[in-house]
């Protein structure tokens, strides 16, 4: 089985492009992830958040999460199922889980800056990388919740799955906008 972690930055949504695309390196590794995930697949899983008050206080009935899934699977001919992370189990389909870091990493960051954003981020990108689901299982949500980490519920699913990862690779890491984004590929099995 095969899970790959993409971003969910809103920037890699058709409505928000520019003639420059501010985070031209996220969308490469994402979409290179994706083709990794749905290569010889007929159906894939994504696992993400649900609209959130305020998106559906603007009539979005669907998350910006679940948005980016379906722009990064467009040119997927197979079936597509989205679940909540709650829901999310294991199982033979390859799965595209949609996760950021901490939005609070910078002055300028959505969230502002809160200096406990890095040693959380640094701990699930320490899993990410070693495919060790360890630390995922043990995401405080309360504080992830105050550092704005939109991800946690799904990297914290997956992370108390246990999973026993044959291979682990972080294809990028990194903050623009002063939120921690990051793509990785777990083989499972």
């Amino acid at each position: 089985m095969k899970v790959a972690v993409v971003a969910g930055a809103p920037a890699l949504l058709a409505q928000y492009a520019g003639r420059v695309d501010p985070i031209a390196e996220v969308r490469e590794a994402c979409l290179a992830a994706v083709g990794w995930l749905c290569a010889d697949a007929d159906a894939v899983r994504v696992v993400a958040r649900p609209a959130d008050q305020a998106e559906r206080a603007h009539g979005i009935e669907v998350g910006y999460q679940e948005r980016v899934a379906r722009e990064l699977l467009a040119g997927f001919a197979g079936t597509v199922e989205v679940v909540t992370p709650e829901a999310f189990v294991l199982d033979a389909r390859p799965t595209l889980l949609v996760a950021d870091g901490s939005a609070r990493r910078g002055e300028k960051a959505p969230g502002h800056l809160d200096e406990r954003s890095f040693a959380v981020d640094e701990a699930i990108e320490r899993s990410l990388k070693a495919g060790d689901p360890t630390d995922l299982a043990l995401l405080d949500l309360t504080l992830a919740e105050e550092l704005l980490i939109a991800g946690a519920p799904a990297l914290r699913r997956l992370g108390e799955l246990d999973p026993q990862v044959r291979s682990a690779e972080l294809d990028y890491a990194g903050d623009p906008f002063g939120v921690r984004y990051w793509v990785a590929r777990w083989e499972i099995g």
